[in-house]
């Protein structure tokens, strides 16, 4: 099987002696550079688990590097660091990639996460030894068994154990509800309520009642006692997916129940006490929805306690046959069939970009599975095109169209592509969730006057 492999890139000699003392590195196969313009380079080249890494000149260029090679996803870093703030280290921490150890140094803890990185790398490296068929590793109700899912169950693990506030961050259909769920039952909370909320989809007048419930009366069309969000998860676990595209003026009043803990049904006077557990989950980058004025930045810090990145399908390498094995597998439990799927077919599937991740390989399984009589030819695949990065040839405008008619008509026909699915339809058109209800109200309204 092999050890696992080490890169220690450092130019402090007598740092580098000391590491060395450390008995644990008898368990790795090391590499040591020096070299202060190759080592990212050097790093790639090696498919190396683990690194250690003597950040002093730590840059823009070295985060951007290991961020579009996807090393973050695969390697256990530790970097060492003097100590002055250094946002591009700050970057790696949220991404998940490992430890930020600053000086002075302990080696012992420094030994101590090591002998942890060996830990999980062996026992990472034998359960990969066993993916030969289509059977993936599960953990929860996540399933795979690339590097980048194996790190994720390990980070899942550590922090479900913890009353940390989780923020997950991943593109759309990477799994962020089923991380969140995985989180739940994971916890000391597994035995309460795992509500979840889509916030993008909320109407605004309606999102306090949703958040914080309502006592009938208390405007029209409230003929009963409703329980909110909060109350309906007590003592167990609230995810708010797509938090982002809540409306400002009630991030407020969620930060303040944050920061409280008390909240009051829309026309009560009785404060309740919330006790539940925050999961958060976006599809954007928080930091440029921060900027874009869409999102509080201390609400982002309450929630983001403990950030985790979903990685997406592209990431994955052979989970992608894996998954699509494993689908393909399920229906034929459910329909008590015996298809299978062509090699050919196979490549198509992992030369796909897969922009909608795991829930469009899973759909384009089942819809291949229903085309195919007894094998999955190539011709069965009905591959998504991303709006945004291709578009058809001949497309027929007619003249004199107005640009808002052309706004209207594309988002109709890409909310039908998507079978009415609206956080995919605002994700592929570039706005927000908020946006895409608001036009389609405005829509309804106009249709409304002219019948």
């Amino acid at each position: 099987m092999g050890r696992p492999s080490l890169f220690i890139f450092m130019d402090d000699l007598e740092l580098l002696q000391e590491l060395q003392r450390l008995p644990v590195l008898q368990e790795f196969i090391v590499t040591i550079s020096s070299d202060t313009d190759a080592w990212p380079q050097q790093l790639q080249a090696g498919n190396f688990d683990a690194a250690i890494i003597e950040a002093k000149q730590f840059d823009q260029e070295h985060f951007d590097f290991l961020n579009q090679h996807h090393l973050l996803s695969d390697i256990d870093f530790i970097f060492l660091s003097s100590g002055k703030p250094n946002p591009y280290l700050d970057k790696m921490m949220l991404r998940g990639a490992g430890y930020h150890f600053r000086k002075p140094y302990h080696l012992n803890r420094i030994g101590t996460t090591l002998s942890d990185f060996h830990e999980h790398l062996a026992r990472d490296r034998q359960q990969s030894e066993k993916v030969i068929t289509s059977d993936l590793d599960q953990f929860g109700l996540l399933v795979g068994s690339s590097k980048a899912m194996l790190k994720l169950y390990r980070t899942i693990r550590k922090v479900a154990q913890t009353s940390a506030n989780v923020f997950i961050v991943g593109e759309s259909g990477a799994g962020k509800e089923l991380v969140a769920n995985t989180i739940h039952a994971a916890s000391e909370r597994t035995d309460h309520p795992f509500v979840a909320l889509n916030c993008g989809a909320l109407s605004p007048e309606l999102v306090d009642s949703e958040l914080f419930g309502h006592v009938k009366g208390a405007f029209t069309g409230a003929h009963k006692d409703h329980q909110g969000v909060f109350e309906q998860a007590r003592g167990g676990t609230l995810f708010l997916d797509e938090v982002t595209e809540m409306p400002l003026e009630h991030q407020v009043k969620l930060l303040r129940v944050l920061e409280s803990g008390e909240f009051r049904p829309v026309g009560s006077q009785t404060t309740h006490m919330a006790d539940v557990r925050i999961v958060a989950a976006t599809n954007r980058e928080p930091i440029e929805a921060i900027n874009d004025e869409l999102f509080r930045e201390d609400l982002y810090f309450r929630l983001a306690q403990f950030p985790l990145q979903v990685p997406p399908l592209r990431d994955r390498g052979e989970d992608i046959i894996g998954l699509a094995k494993h689908f393909l597998a399920y229906r034929n439990a459910q329909e008590k069939q015996n298809k299978s799927i062509d090699m050919e077919t196979l490549k198509n599937i992992k030369a796909h970009p897969w922009p909608g991740n795991v829930r469009e390989l899973k759909h384009t399984i089942e819809r291949a599975y229903i085309l195919a009589d007894d094998i999955i030819m190539p011709e069965h695949l009905i591959l998504q095109t991303t709006p945004r990065t291709r578009v058809e040839e001949g497309i027929d405008v007619p003249a004199g169209m107005s640009l808002e008619e052309l706004e209207q008509a594309a988002i109709e026909r890409t909310l039908a592509s998507n079978r009415g699915n609206k956080s995919d339809t605002a994700q592929q058109l570039g706005i927000s969730v908020k946006t895409l209800y608001n036009k389609l109200g405005k829509y309804q309204q106009r249709s409304g006057k002219d019948s």
